[in-house]
This record gives C-alpha cells, structure tokens and sequence, in this order.
C-alpha cells in the first residue's frame, strides 16, 4: 500500500547522496540502478554487502546489510531464537532471517517524507549502524549456525566488552 503523492519536490534521488558518501570515503561500490546502490564493506570478521534503496511508494531509504551465511534447516529455530535476543538490544534497525536462502541481514528504513533529502551525517549513521550492528553480532550467529551453541550461549559470548588492552 503507497502514500498519497506529496505536494514536496524532493532535490534528487537520495541514492545520489549515498553514491556521493561512498565515493567520499573510498568505498567499493556498484550503482544497481537509479533508486539502488550496493557498497561492498570488509569488516573484522567478514566482508559485508550493504544496499541502499530508495523506495518512492513509501518515501523511504532503505538500508540492508548482509554477510555470507546461510543458515541449515536444522539451525532455523535456535538462530530466529537469537534474532529475538538480538532485536530486543536494537535502537536502529533489525535483523531478519530470509527463508529462502538461509540468509540472515540487518535493514533499517528511514521515511524522507514530504520532500526531505537524506544529508551525508544520516547517510554515514545509517551505514555506521548497519556495519556496527552486524559486527557485533557475527559471532553470534556463527555460534548459533555452526557452533551448535543456544541463542543465550551465543549472544553472551559476544556482549561482553573489553576494557583497556592486552
């Protein structure tokens, strides 16, 4: 279901904007066409591939962070389990759990109704967010999918924080 056209003219696609921020901060990256960007982001424990897209029916910049694992049958419950416990923590975004390909990503929206451009400070936070959050939980879901370890196993392994250093 769509919103009702706005009487705001918007001063470009905000995927511009994104494509402009990648390009700042040296990013790989592939515009998919004209509403969607895909970035390529190596983090510590994997490479990351972030979509932008601009969804005009609903006036909103959608974020999706995905990284390689796809999850067994057999592992379904424990990591939806951990999904729960993940999201509960979440202030941006969420994770979700594709059933078609076992794979597990971050997404987060974020309305620009009314005509409103995404600035480059959204645009770095929204990507922050994505990079963070999947950061901090990898290790999580590989516990849960290759380990064999409860979703509570999981996710206390990895939420402790270090303090000083080594």
């Amino acid at each position: 279901m769509g919103m009702e056209t706005s009487a705001f003219t918007r001063n470009g696609n905000p995927v511009d904007a994104v494509e402009h921020v990648a390009f700042s901060k040296k990013l790989s990256f592939e515009r998919a066409g004209e509403d969607e960007i895909a970035i390529l982001v190596s983090g510590i424990w994997t490479d990351y591939n972030v979509s932008f897209s601009w969804m005009e029916d609903f006036e909103a910049l959608h974020i999706g962070c995905s990284f390689d694992m796809r999850v067994p049958q057999k592992r379904i419950v424990e990591t939806m389990r951990l999904l729960s416990l993940v999201n509960e923590q979440m202030l941006f975004g969420h994770f979700d759990l594709w059933l078609e390909d076992g794979s597990v990503m971050f997404r987060h929206a974020v309305p620009l109704a009314g005509g409103a451009d995404a600035n480059d400070s959204q645009i770095e936070c929204l990507l922050a967010a994505a990079l963070n959050s999947s950061e901090r939980y990898y290790q999580a879901f590989q516990f849960v999918v290759w380990a064999g370890k409860s979703a509570a196993e999981a996710l206390d392994s990895v939420l402790f924080d270090t303090v000083g250093e080594a």
